[in-house]
């Protein structure tokens, strides 16, 4: 397995992370705990030494099962990483009770990778407020946490702003090549490898979108490219082209993917895809983004919407289930949005948006079909 130095800690860690967010379960939903442990173990057998897990992660139940399967000699072989649920910290002394219960779920008196879960404006600002950053340092003078960063989901800014505000040793954001432009993006990837941080990737396959229902189009442009390569694979070696990557986690479900993964991540050097390879990739890109059918550039001027109604997510969540044929998949959160006030049934045609839109969106019309196309 190929491995790369994170950042300016000069440790080195395999390409290929174990991401512990979608372990194979069984029929009711329980961490079918025998296979994942086998695969697991069997990742950390082939090279891998950097598995990922969180607090809420299969309900609770992820951190637990991978301190079963480090057991056994396992720790020694591996780099623990697992987060701060910065959402449940609201005074500081809840930093040092939910580390504590963490560790006692892991079986371990170390983390090697301790983050910040999924910051962005709104939970940087409690994580300052409620003195993250201090219990952070304290645990790393104490040797509880090795090194120290966070998981990221917002604007470029945003990510800037973090990096900048304390001597972090890495970070983790979302990178595809559908998200290049998104959240902290190439961008943000650049810089904060200029700044020293080891760069974890998540949603390399964008969640397995980029691995599902693909559309025709891009099924024919891979089978008819001079390299035959899955769909994962592809994607897989777009991120691993860029020197500033770190890790990239994968969350295997299957033996099958973790043989796929590892086979790919063994081989795929920075700067090794040609033109022509890349040239691909990004012709897949513009066929997704062809299926766009909302010309929304997120700019926010119909909000806020008098009767509440979330506008721009509305229409991500319709674009994107436009681009990767998940309209049943994304079903659940559209209904969630209407249960909670924010769904096109709450639209009253009051004009106000469109009068505001820069796009001159027919929005009203837009929100119904929306509320067709999801079913409501």
């Amino acid at each position: 397995m190929q491995r790369r130095l994170i950042g300016n800690t000069k440790e080195e860690v395999s390409l290929l992370g174990f991401g512990c967010m979608r372990l194979p379960t069984l029929p009711n939903g329980e961490i079918d705990e025998a296979e994942a442990i086998a695969m697991i173990r069997y990742a950390v057998d082939h090279g891998v030494n950097y598995l990922d897990t969180a607090y809420g992660y299969h309900g609770g139940k992820s951190e637990g099962l991978v301190g079963k399967a480090i057991k056994d000699g396992y720790r020694e072989k591996v780099n623990i990483a697992t987060k701060l649920p910065v959402w449940l910290v609201k005074q500081p002394e809840d930093c040092s009770r939910l580390f504590n219960e963490q560790l006692e779920r892991l079986g371990v008196e170390t983390v090697d990778f301790y983050l910040l879960h999924a910051l962005n404006r709104g939970s940087w600002q409690q994580a300052l407020e409620n003195e993250a950053l201090e219990f952070l340092e304290q645990m790393q003078a104490e040797g509880r946490i090795r090194y120290v960063g966070f998981s990221f989901h917002d604007d470029l800014p945003v990510f800037r702003e973090i990096v900048d505000a304390y001597p972090w040793d890495f970070c983790q954001i979302q990178f595809n090549y559908m998200d290049e432009c998104h959240q902290a993006g190439l961008a943000g990837l650049k810089y904060a490898a200029s700044k020293g941080l080891g760069v974890v990737i998540m949603e390399p396959l964008r969640g397995g979108r980029l691995v599902q229902n693909l559309p025709p189009e891009v099924e024919e442009l891979f089978r008819n490219a001079p390299i035959q390569r899955t769909p994962a694979e592809w994607a897989l070696r777009w991120v691993a082209d860029h020197p500033e990557v770190s890790v990239i986690l994968s969350g295997m479900n299957k033996r099958s993917d973790v043989e796929e993964n590892l086979r790919v991540l063994s081989e795929a050097e920075p700067h090794s895809l040609s033109k022509e390879e890349l040239n691909i990739v990004a012709q897949a890109r513009d066929i997704y983004n062809q299926r766009i059918q909302i010309a929304c550039t997120d700019c926010r001027y119909c909000m806020p919407c008098p009767q509440g109604v979330a506008i721009p997510r509305l229409f991500r969540l319709y674009n994107e289930a436009s681009m990767y044929s998940t309209f049943a998949e994304d079903k659940p959160q559209f209904r969630q949005m209407v249960k909670d006030g924010r769904g096109p049934d709450q639209c009253v045609a009051c004009g106000n948006c469109e009068s505001a839109c820069p796009q001159n969106l027919e929005i009203i019309e837009l929100l119904q079909m929306v509320d067709r196309a999801f079913g409501s």
